[in-house]
């Protein structure tokens, strides 16, 4: 969202004057995997060379971290002198490369005053939202609104189908196997529908494309947007950061092993492992509940309609306390089959495609399954 006032009147431009779209690639943390977008205004007759970065915050603002639970972080317009901005990616060893806009005169002062009117304290702060109102969606935005209907967007570049869930995957997939466990976790059913082609541009990687595609009426004549690019820091061969950590789907296979084993050995001796159900019940439990109060209790726009709450059902968390007792109540047995037909609820939600699940909850939902079906069948 901007403030819709009267741009104020910035430093005249000179003719020599640029105002670029700057895309910079992805990092080694997970919050930088997606990469990064800003602008630059520059400018050498009147030592200007400016960044404009939408996607900054303040750790220090009133109830930051309450806020950005709830789903109600403030971002805000930030400057910054190009060459520190460049220098901070070359340190991270990340792609930067540059488009320089194809406007003419008056519309590179409209633009800058646009971005000087911004960038005032009272104007810059914005309320951010992954998919919807980041630093990449609002760099397509300033310009509709700089350029009024001069500038006109084609997505006629775009030819797959996917969904916001398969976007996040082409980023984190790879490299933050734990990172897009816990966002397919967290996310629900809404991200698993058919993206539009604009909903792509919440990807930096996806505005540079609109932008190579995109037109402006330039002196009466419709021409490219995009006057020609620049790379400002090339990387090569970047090498990928390891984790130390197992994979989910093999830190999961190895519990499910662990739990299955467990429960043979329990069902040869006629035992049950207390611990192990607590624990199972107790976790689950407590997971259900953070996906529910991420559902109901926040503004964030992608936890809607969560079905892993089909698995990790929150009641668990207190019916784990149950089954500590050497002898069970015997409506354990009944509430045991209820979670039994909830996965079976799950895997239904999961083959008709109406939520995707991570693949690493196979061998967990497996080891449940069975565990449950052992204590409803345990005398």
């Amino acid at each position: 969202m901007f403030v819709l006032t009267t741009p104020s009147v910035a430093q005249q431009l000179s003719e020599k004057s640029t105002i670029s779209v700057i895309t910079c690639g992805p990092g080694e943390e997970l919050f930088t995997a997606f990469g990064h977008s800003a602008f630059r205004v520059f400018d050498p007759l009147q030592n200007i060379d400016k960044i404009y970065n939408y996607g900054t915050f303040d750790f220090n603002a009133p109830n930051f971290y309450y806020n950005f639970a709830k789903g109600k972080l403030i971002y805000q317009l930030s400057t910054t002198k190009f060459p520190y901005f460049l220098y901070a990616y070359k340190q991270e060893n990340r792609w930067v490369k540059g488009q320089i806009l194809n406007l003419n005169e008056a519309q590179k002062q409209a633009f800058f005053n646009f971005l000087e009117t911004n960038a005032k304290p009272k104007n810059r702060n914005y309320k951010y939202d992954f998919f919807y109102d980041n630093c990449a969606t609002k760099i397509e935005d300033v310009v509709k609104i700089a350029l009024e209907d001069d500038a006109t967007f084609s997505n006629t570049h775009l030819a797959s189908t996917k969904t916001h869930r398969d976007l996040i995957a082409d980023y984190t997939e790879e490299n933050f196997k734990w990172g897009k466990f816990g966002i397919d976790l967290a996310l629900g059913s809404v991200i698993d529908n058919k993206a539009s082609y604009n909903d792509y541009k919440f990807l930096p990687d996806y505005i540079y494309k609109a932008f190579n595609n995109a037109t402006v009426i330039n002196n009466g004549k419709k021409q490219p947007l995009v006057k020609n690019e620049v790379v400002f820091n090339k990387v090569e061969n970047k090498n990928k950061k390891s984790s130390i950590l197992p994979s989910p789907l093999i830190t999961f296979t190895f519990l499910s092993i662990l739990i299955i084993l467990i429960t043979i050995v329990n069902y040869q001796k006629r035992k049950r492992s207390k611990w192990l159900d607590f624990s199972l019940y107790f976790i689950t439990g407590i997971v259900g509940i953070i996906v529910l109060i991420l559902w109901f209790a926040t503004d964030h726009t992608a936890t809607y309609k969560n079905f892993n709450f089909l698995w990790a059902f929150a009641p668990n968390c207190i019916i784990a306390f149950y089954l500590l007792k050497n002898k069970l109540p015997k409506w354990i047995k009944t509430y045991n089959m209820l979670l039994l037909l909830l996965i079976v609820v799950l895997a239904i939600v999961w083959l008709f495609n109406i939520q995707q699940f991570n693949t690493a909850l196979i061998p967990l939902l497996i080891a449940l399954c069975i565990r449950y079906f052992y204590i409803t069948n345990i005398k």
